[in-house]
């Protein structure tokens, strides 16, 4: 079994991200192999073929070059998975390299079970496990479910050049809008779930993470449901945190949030239900009706 690997780089840099795929590739087995456009200087540490294209010449996004780059590789390599980040790069990527290779594609795995891939479902409340049928399947990881591996050793480049173009050129990016809380910077987050209940007793929440000097947070739930504005979200599709102390009130630890905190230094949860994934990663565990405690906390704190 091959897998090969689609590292990003981003503004001069190799994300950190791409360190996931070698922890991906960890769990699955077999060989592996590295694409990168992007440059040399910014290399990781891998003891494997590397095919190395300049991101100079073809840009650090053009969606027909970096295609064409990653055909290449296949038909040198062969591999059975194709592996992106799922980030705007990989899920912009990944559908093109399977229609053209007519292969299987599979989106946001979470893990790997019983010779297929986890993926979520139902708002990620449950999960499924999808078996591609094709020989080659191209995939993308979750960010944030697969631990970050440094494999160490010196890549073995194979350089790689595109030809053509489709009169695309890549100009650069445009930075998000500022947001008017940066969770980022926050030393400790306390924050809202679906188990609160309504925007009523969000404020519950809020007063805690004030008696601990902290940033209020909210899970997507929480943001869609209009209780709490989107500049509080924690997740893959808010804001990724990696506070001193995180609390979770309420929330059950869907795979898009836990890549948004795994990070914390010290993570409490607050929850009914004692076999909520968040318990698997937290540090303590407590086991209550988050607006019996969560009151009886702040108070406490408070004196």
């Amino acid at each position: 079994m091959k897998a090969l690997l689609i590292c990003e780089y981003r503004e001069g840099k190799l994300l950190d991200s791409s360190f996931e795929l070698f922890g991906f590739a960890a769990q699955l087995g077999g060989e592996t192999a590295l694409l990168l456009v992007g440059a040399e200087a910014q290399l990781p540490a891998y003891g494997g073929p590397l095919y190395l294209a300049d991101a100079a010449e073809c840009g650090e996004y053009n969606p027909d070059l970096h295609k064409q780059l990653i055909l290449q590789a296949v038909a040198k390599e062969n591999p059975d998975y194709i592996v992106f980040v799922h980030s705007s790069y990989g899920w912009d990527l990944a559908p093109r390299v399977a229609a053209r290779l007519k292969a299987a594609q599979v989106s946001e795995v979470i893990g790997l079970t019983d010779g297929g891939f986890e993926v979520g479902c139902c708002n990620a409340k449950m999960r499924r496990t999808v078996k591609p049928t094709t020989a080659q399947a191209v995939l993308t990881i979750q960010a944030g479910a697969f631990p970050a591996q440094q494999p160490g050793g010196t890549p073995q480049i194979q350089r790689l050049v595109a030809e053509g173009g489709n009169g695309m050129e890549f100009v650069g990016y445009e930075p998000a809008e500022a947001k008017d809380v940066d969770l980022t910077r926050a030393e400790v987050i306390v924050s809202a779930g679906r188990g609160v209940g309504k925007k009523e007793n969000v404020p519950v929440i809020a007063a805690l993470a004030r008696a601990l000097g902290g940033e209020l947070g909210a899970s997507r739930p929480v943001v869609d449901a209009g209780w709490v504005e989107h500049s509080h979200q924690v997740g893959t599709t808010g804001q990724t945190v990696s506070p001193k102390l995180y609390v979770a009130c309420g929330i059950s630890g869907a795979i898009q949030h836990l890549a948004g905190m795994k990070k914390a230094d010290f993570i409490v949860a607050i929850n009914k239900d004692k076999d909520a994934p968040i318990g698997e990663i937290a540090d303590v565990l407590v086991v209550a009706d988050v607006l019996q405690f969560v009151p009886a906390l702040t108070a406490k704190v408070a004196r």
